[in-house]
């Protein structure tokens, strides 16, 4: 199962810096000029988990991988893209295919970057994306609810759904707030809700951008993006893309020590990762051997077929039942024989709903 997080936000804004470092690459050019990055880059990365390494240790696996999570670098908007400005229509279709977006806003002052208004203020900023992203769902549901309430009254059940969903979509749209905040009243409802991609329901992110002496604090600016965030039930993180680009660079054994230097106990990156995969509802089971330990993701509520699909999709199809340890209770009795003898090991069946850190072993047909 693949997650991608859209990283989107005005031209220099250092999208492209904070894309770079994710992934560890220089496949992003970064460049102080609008409209830098024209095709959307795309990079996995690494979700950190300490509890891998654990598992690792104890059950001697020769190689430890990682669940991944995708970053696309988004070609900065400009007022005006919801009617093709700039890259607009490129823009809006490219952030339509994410599943979150990762809203970078820049909370410093520097005279050698230029910003496209000719100011810093990151709510602004923050409003001219929103405003372009509401007048393009906006556009879309102004030409699809009247087609699918007409559908509805000649007897089509799903135009019915969608004209009642949708329409709430459009007045929250026409009100000047995002489709997010639409509350789909059943299954049914919510299925045609997703189905529509809107792209103001996506969940958000906020990056504050800040200069490296602010990176473990945040500053004035920043705290106005939280409040933001806090008021829409989004998130938000503090990270200094200048040093992430330059931990990029550094052996994995000098990271401690320069982040310890400024104050920090974790990279910025390592928030950024953590709360896209928070962002999205995602949860983490683990598959422990010999030959490797590794971590998979699954959404929240998923059950054990499902989490057996995410290796094989026959395991789903031919699913009997997975053998279960908390990791809790793995790393305390140091592995699954021990966690056997003293029952810990769980034989579970199709209804079972996936906890976070599981550790499982399939079974099947």
């Amino acid at each position: 199962m693949g997650f991608r997080c859209g990283i989107v936000g005005l031209p220099n804004v250092g999208k492209s810096t904070l894309f770079n470092a994710l992934t560890q690459t220089a496949a992003a050019q970064a460049a102080n000029y609008p409209f830098c990055t024209i095709e959307p880059n795309v990079g996995n990365v690494g979700v950190p988990d300490n509890r891998l390494d654990q598992l690792a240790k104890i059950a001697g696996s020769q190689k430890i991988i990682e669940t991944q999570l995708g970053f696309v670098d988004i070609a900065g908007l400009v007022r005006g893209a919801s009617k093709g400005e700039g890259l607009g229509n490129q823009f809006l279709g490219n952030i339509r295919e994410v599943d979150a977006i990762v809203h970078v806003l820049r909370c410093f002052e520097n005279d050698d970057i230029q910003h496209v208004d000719n100011k810093v203020d990151p709510i602004a900023d923050a409003e001219t994306v929103e405003t372009e992203l509401m007048l393009s769902d906006l556009e879309s549901l102004e030409k699809r609810v009247p087609n699918l309430a007409k559908k509805g009254m000649q007897g089509d059940k799903e135009a019915k759904i969608g004209a009642a969903v949708l329409g709430q979509a459009l007045e929250l749209l026409r009100d000047g707030k995002p489709a997010r905040l639409t509350v789909p009243k059943d299954e049914d409802e919510a299925r045609v809700f997703a189905q529509a991609q809107l792209i103001t329901a996506k969940p958000v992110l906020y990056v504050c951008n800040v200069n490296e002496e602010d990176a473990a604090n945040g500053n004035a600016l920043s705290a106005k993006v939280f409040e933001k965030a806090k008021a829409e039930g989004a998130e938000a993180v503090v990270v200094s893309a200048a040093i992430e680009a330059e931990i990029a660079t550094m052996a994995a054994d000098e990271r401690g020590e320069f982040l310890g230097e400024l104050g920090l106990s974790e990279t910025g990156l390592t928030r950024v990762i953590t709360a896209g995969y928070s962002l999205l509802h995602l949860l983490t089971f683990f598959t422990v051997g010999p030959k490797e330990a590794r971590a998979w993701t699954v959404h929240k509520g998923a059950t054990a077929p499902n989490a057996a699909g995410e290796i094989h999709t026959d395991f789903e199809k031919g699913f009997i039942r997975a053998e279960t340890i908390a990791f809790d209770d793995y790393v305390t009795l140091r592995g699954e024989s021990k966690a056997r003898e003293a029952g810990k090991l769980r034989a579970e069946g199709k209804t079972y709903v996936v906890q976070d850190g599981d550790v499982m072993h399939f079974l099947h047909s």
